[in-house]
């Protein structure tokens, strides 16, 4: 790759600094195309200057960086503002600049897009002749006429029949005010080869596993898929999240010498949420959002009493570093029943998340459907043991611990039910129970496979492994001559 030039399209949230200096580091000549978004590139935050474009300037030459300019991007405070109609703004000032002065200036090789946001530059590079990579990260996309593409300085008129439309287009004009096109079917349809953040996630689309994939959504990844223009890449967590280095614990540490600093952290946390002082408490972290349509927390909340009932000899505890609609209730669980020894529930703090997954024996992530997820990853990073369910990135990430075979990385359930979290609780439980040196000796051995596996030069070698296949595959023209026609 270290000849080819391609260029990254995408909004911050979805193109990490530390995957653009992998891919870099690995050869390939990158240049990355950002939002100039002059409010969050400098950012006093609690002491730390976070600047996102000087992070970007670490890991590339300042050449190979692309600030797409707009008055709208310049006084944001966030890159997604969660309302559709500023957000689409967004996305077509964004890729306005990307097609009409990015993308001439670099003349790049391939192009790299990332969700809806980028959703129209695949059938501008189809039209230009350039192949492009669509990676998805969630389902999420917008409709909006050619008019008001048009209408934000885009020729959509050059590209129009490569998009997808809401109804089979019948000539350009007939199109134009009244069919709207669909910003991730268009990025699906039209780029020459796609992904998502994890294999089983993408075969779960396929075969139609999620109702909440639209079908023009389902059928545009399916057919992508049976055309062998479709994979899973796993995301990986920052390198900052890394116990021998992490600035926000109280003491680092190495897989050789996790026992005594996590016994540290774990008391230290006991302290700080007020849990009961108890070194042999087993410990419980829950670091996502408390989100009942994805994550899971009402099957914790429906068992929470019983398992600390269940366990209270043992001393366990369960800590919330998490916000989300279920946060009162887990409030109210530990109010009700006196339990605040033994259950800690905290607004998401991210010196204190670092601190609990140094301090926690297993985390718990029992999601109904998970793209990818990176808390399970950082948890076996630390020394957490993962519970969690088998869907999508999880069940790519986390596999059954064996004792005996010394293999594998966590606990993991099948029937999203308080009887599958139930059982994998039992099973931490059992682990839990084992001698301190059968346990150090696996813990060792998760972390250290863990800091191997789970990391950006892996991940960017699988996406260097599709550029060169997408470089050395033809791009074929032959559909989207054909304005009728919405097929890959």
């Amino acid at each position: 790759m270290s000849n080819q030039l391609s260029a990254k399209a995408g909004g911050l949230a979805d193109v990490s600094a530390s995957l653009v200096s992998a891919l870099h580091e690995l050869g390939a000549d990158v240049h990355v195309a950002l939002p100039h978004y002059r409010k969050m590139f400098h950012v006093d935050v609690g002491g730390f200057i976070n600047d996102e474009l000087l992070i970007y300037k670490s890991k590339l030459p300042e050449d190979r960086i692309h600030l797409a300019e707009d008055r709208i991007f310049y006084y944001q405070d966030r890159v997604y503002t969660n309302t559709d109609a500023i957000d689409l703004k967004i996305a077509l000032a964004f890729q306005r600049e990307i097609i009409n002065n990015i993308i001439p200036t670099v003349k790049p090789d391939l192009i790299h897009c990332n969700d809806w946001m980028t959703g129209l530059i695949p059938a501008e590079a189809r039209t230009l002749g350039i192949p492009s990579l669509f990676t998805f990260h969630n389902i999420h996309t917008v409709k909006t006429t050619l008019e008001i593409i048009e209408d934000s300085g885009i020729d959509a008129a050059e590209f129009w029949s490569n998009l997808f439309f809401e109804k089979p287009p019948y000539n350009y004009e007939e199109s134009r005010n009244q069919n709207p096109a669909d910003y991730l079917c268009s990025g699906l349809f039209a780029s020459h080869f796609i992904n998502t953040v994890s294999p089983t996630f993408l075969r779960e689309i396929v075969n139609g596993q999620h109702n909440f994939v639209p079908p023009n959504i389902q059928a545009e990844v399916a057919a992508k898929f049976n055309a062998g223009c479709a994979t899973g890449i796993l995301n990986s967590p920052d390198p900052s999240l890394n116990p021998a280095t992490d600035p926000h614990l109280i003491e680092t540490y190495t897989p050789a010498t996790h026992a005594p600093a996590k016994q540290a952290h774990k008391n230290h946390l006991q302290e700080r949420l007020g849990l009961e002082k108890n070194p042999k408490a087993p410990l419980f972290f829950w670091p996502s959002r408390l989100d009942p349509i994805q994550k899971g927390c009402q099957l914790l909340a429906d068992l929470l009493f019983h398992v600390i009932d269940r366990y209270w000899e043992d001393g366990v505890q369960v800590c919330f570093i998490a916000n989300g609609a279920y946060q009162n209730i887990f409030h109210d669980i530990a109010n009700t029943h006196e339990l605040n020894q033994r259950i800690a529930v905290c607004n998401f703090d991210e010196a204190l998340s670092h601190q609990a997954f140094a301090a926690s024996d297993f985390m718990l992530m029992p999601s109904l459907f998970e793209p990818c997820g990176l808390p399970q990853m950082t948890a076996a990073i630390y020394g957490s043991l993962p519970i969690v369910r088998n869907t999508g990135g999880l069940h790519d990430s986390i596999s059954p611990l064996d004792i005996k075979a010394q293999t594998g990385n966590g606990f993991r359930f099948d029937n999203y039910d308080t009887g599958g979290l139930s059982w994998a609780i039992d099973q931490a439980m059992h682990f839990h129970r084992l001698k301190p040196t059968t346990k150090a000796r696996t813990l060792k051995r998760v972390m250290t496979e863990s800091q191997q596996r789970f990391n950006h030069t892996v991940t960017a070698q699988g996406y260097i492994d599709i550029y060169q296949k997408m470089l050395q595959r033809p791009l074929v023209q032959e559909n989207f001559n054909d304005p009728g026609v919405n097929t890959p």
